[in-house]
């Protein structure tokens, strides 16, 4: 049930920003006067889900999801037609409009996916306001990982200022860390004392290359609040609000003990002791064999969370803070997909739906619908032939030169950019079974 409902949000999500995509090259190529021979969602190799001509243009549906298309006449596409290039332009092809025109025409899937996704961050942020946790509002402070103590943190820090200005949202400490220019954080140690601790310059490549991708964890309390079914946990008699004493004989505090502990244990099974309705109880396990049991913890436990309710004014900008940042973040990150740690991170369709929860909810729909239309505005825009940003790139060379680029060079150009994102595709994907599998 859990994969069904990922995999609807996912096709629903993926068609709605591909037939708006679409729609963005459609427009202006009807503006333009230009004949628009398909408008598929999903491609349609040998035959069609769904199809029907209405005026010069067949609308339908394919039956591979992998994306979609609008066929304009005149225009050397991924469907690699060349026929037209033996017979001289005629006046409602793409080849025969004006460079600017073809140049708006080529623009226009991308320019739908910003505009779309500023536009759902403004309606979640009006509809649903947004929550933040300020930094007393955890109370339990941070566990630190190893690698980060060696700069001067310890547990349960409390950590107070980004940069010197006290953040909105605290909770955001890893990705700040991450993907934004953070160069000291104000702290204050259990003990009480306070401490500005400098940050390397480079810790995000440490954080990409050591894995450390949350080196700050916020400390909660050792209440189970999910049991996976068929889990170890489930099996040996683990209940939803059992509270962790300690396992092994080793006190537990907070969640994050409990998870060191078993992580690190050797022994076969792990003696976990919990406290169920004011009464002791003491369960044997065998963990899974990445030590884990099938087990999560209440969140918001330990986490003053606040809520904030936004005007629709107000949420114009905070709508268009969102995105920007969201596209901002992206592109800072794009960047490790050239390492060789970030060739076998790349994910394909597997890795995409299992950003979905696992139970509907619409505003988690609208975020991650929103984060991926700017993510494939951004991807759209790359200057790889068969890419819109391909198509831009030449446009604009016959643009500044005056010079149109030759058919037979578009052609293969056209050829050698499908090839490149086949390879992609495939190994992506692949990254996605590999990774099923060794799961």
């Amino acid at each position: 049930m859990e994969i069904l409902i990922k995999a609807s949000q996912f096709i629903l999500s993926l068609s709605f920003l591909i037939v708006l995509h679409e729609l963005g090259h459609f427009i202006p190529a009807k503006i333009f006067k230009t004949r628009v021979e398909k408008f598929y969602l999903f491609f349609d190799y040998k035959f069609s889900l769904f199809k029907k001509k209405i005026g010069d243009t067949v609308y339908g549906i394919g039956w591979i999801p992998l994306g979609g298309y609008v066929k304009i006449s005149g225009m050397i596409d991924e469907s690699m037609d060349t026929e037209h290039l033996n017979k001289p332009a005629e006046p409602w092809e793409f080849r025969s409009k004006p460079a600017w025109q073809r140049l708006i025409i080529m623009l226009g899937g991308v320019t739908v996916n910003f505009i779309l996704g500023i536009v759902i961050y403004i309606m979640i942020t009006f509809v649903w306001g947004i929550d933040f946790v300020k930094p007393e509002g955890v109370k339990n402070g941070f566990a630190v990982h190893e690698t980060f103590k060696e700069y001067g943190f310890k547990d349960g820090d409390i950590i107070t200022k980004f940069n010197g200005v006290a953040p909105l949202d605290v909770t955001d400490v890893n990705k700040h860390l991450f993907l934004r220019d953070i160069t000291s954080l104000d702290v204050i140690h259990e003990d009480g004392k306070t401490a500005t601790i400098a940050i390397p310059e480079d810790i995000g490549s440490i954080m990409w290359e050591k894995g450390v991708m949350e080196p700050f964890k916020i400390r909660t309390n050792p209440v189970i609040d999910t049991v996976i079914v068929g889990s170890p946990a489930d099996i040996s008699g683990i209940l939803k609000n059992d509270r962790i004493i300690s396992i092994n004989n080793t006190p537990v505090v907070f969640w994050q003990d409990f998870s060191e502990i078993a992580a690190n244990s050797t022994e076969d099974k792990l003696i976990v002791e919990v406290e169920r309705n004011g009464v002791s109880n003491t369960i044997s396990i065998v963990p899974n064999e990445d030590r884990t049991i099938g087990v999560s913890n209440y969140r918001q436990s330990g986490i003053d969370v606040q809520h904030k309710d936004f005007s629709f004014l107000e949420s114009i900008s905070k709508g268009n803070s969102l995105a920007i940042w969201t596209l901002k973040d992206y592109i800072t990150q794009f960047k490790y997909v050239f390492t060789k740690k970030g060739a076998t991170s790349i994910g394909g369709f597997i890795a995409i739906g299992n950003i979905f929860p696992a139970t509907w909810s619409w505003q988690s729909f609208w975020s991650i619908t929103a984060f991926l239309s700017i993510m494939l505005g951004f991807m759209n825009l790359l200057p790889i032939p068969a890419l819109d940003g391909g198509h831009v790139v030449f446009t604009l060379y016959e643009m500044i030169t005056g010079r149109k680029p030759n058919d037979k060079f578009l052609e293969y150009a056209q050829i050698t950019g499908f090839l490149i994102l086949i390879a992609l595709l495939l190994l992506a994907n692949g990254n996605d079974i590999v990774k099923l599998f060794s799961n």
